[in-house]
């Protein structure tokens, strides 16, 4: 089986008609998108859009020779849980999702499946397996909204319909997703990818697989928005360990409120623990972890050897942080699970005002580069825009 992607935008294509946002104006020459319409082996389109005869033309198929034509909106097709099949030999199943309008799972002729959701949808849950029950397995390619709901990667990892050699693709693409090199990190990040308008995936072969760092810092300065994309690295995982290094602060009113908002932008199904003992976390297998944030532990470090007193400062106080932080550094170049790590970056506003608040500059620079150098990828966070450093 071939899916043709004729286009791989929101149902008003890249750039929208009329909008006059930075996003859209940067939509020229090869970032131009149609609205998303997948063609399957040249017979049966899935969501067509009145530009997809002249695109299937394009890509070189005769739009004659299209037999059945499904939309994903409301009515579109068979009711959810329901069979088609077609007389070319495609079985379609239509999917339920938590959104008016229904998702397709497509079996072809030789056995390969492929899904495909509408625009801003996720599987209802429970995921309905696309086979009799007994049968579920992954399947080959996905198409979905990812950027714009992360939450039905999730879902579909979870129940085991999205494996580690499954091809999934990011369609629907809006004006708010990042141009250029970013949309492919971020889909990167999911173990994702985008593709141009016209591609031709086949389904069931081997394709390029998105090879998702297993490491990556980022760096950023106060309300950068560092946190906020070091949590869309992650948000498509099913399930994700926040380690918070923050700790409570006696005296500070304005914590607890940083705290709740931290916690409701995180996606329900994270497990948060708060614990400055990053080792074990490290050391063990287990789901992404994301550790929030560096500078907060190295604060922590100081206190513990007293880096606030000159004479415990250099009666051993130095060395023993930078054994501890030589420690972690240890821990995070021998992690085998994914960690996207938070920390922030000093040093480029005025010369701080005490020893003990160049000290923990110092020691922060120091242990931000030894981190990075562990990392295959490091970002930094600039207004909330992304510049990689590495990766």
């Amino acid at each position: 089986m071939e899916l043709t992607l004729l286009g791989t935008a929101a149902p008003e294509g890249l750039p929208r008609p009329g909008c006059p946002c930075a996003g859209c104006a940067a939509c020229l020459g090869e970032h131009v998108r149609a609205a998303t319409t997948i063609l399957v082996d040249a017979t049966l389109l899935l969501d067509a859009t009145p530009a997809a005869g002249a695109a299937a033309a394009r890509a070189g198929y005769a739009p004659s020779g299209i037999g059945h034509v499904l939309s994903t909106g409301p009515g579109g097709g068979p009711p959810a849980g329901q069979d088609l099949t077609t007389a070319s030999g495609h079985r379609v199943r239509a999917v339920p999702v938590d959104v008016p309008g229904t998702g397709y799972a497509v079996t072809g002729p030789d056995g390969t499946r492929a899904l495909y959701l509408p625009p801003g949808a996720a599987p209802a849950e429970p995921t309905e397996p696309a086979e009799p029950a007994g049968a579920e397995r992954p399947y080959e390619v996905v198409l979905a909204d990812v950027l714009g709901r992360p939450e039905a990667l999730a879902r579909l990892r979870a129940a085991g319909a999205v494996g580690p050699d499954t091809d999934v693709i990011a369609v629907h693409l809006d004006h708010d997703a990042p141009p250029g090199a970013e949309l492919a990190r971020r889909c990167t990040a999911a173990g994702a990818r985008a593709v141009p308008d016209g591609t031709a995936v086949p389904v069931g072969r081997p394709t390029p697989t998105p090879v998702v760092p297993r490491r990556t810092l980022v760096l950023g300065g106060t309300r950068s928005g560092k946190s906020h994309q070091a949590e869309l690295r992650l948000e498509t995982y099913p399930d994700v360990v926040y380690a918070a290094t923050g700790g409570g602060r006696a005296g500070d009113p304005d914590w607890p409120h940083r705290v709740h908002l931290h916690r409701e932008r995180r996606p329900a199904h994270w497990h948060t623990v708060e614990t400055r003992e990053l080792l074990p976390l490290l050391a063990e297998d287990g789901p992404p972890l994301l550790i929030d944030c560096l500078a907060s532990w190295l604060s922590d470090a100081m206190e513990r050897v007293d880096a606030g007193d000159d004479t415990a400062w250099t009666a051993g106080g130095r060395q023993r942080l930078r054994a501890r932080a030589d420690e972690l550094v240890a821990a995070v170049r021998a992690t085998r699970r994914r960690v996207v790590l938070v920390s922030s970056e000093v040093g480029a506003g005025v010369e701080p005002a005490t020893a003990r608040q160049r000290r923990y500059r110092d020691e922060l620079g120091r242990l931000n580069a030894a981190v990075a150098a562990a990392c295959e990828e490091v970002l930094l966070v600039v207004a909330g825009q992304v510049l990689p450093l590495k990766g």
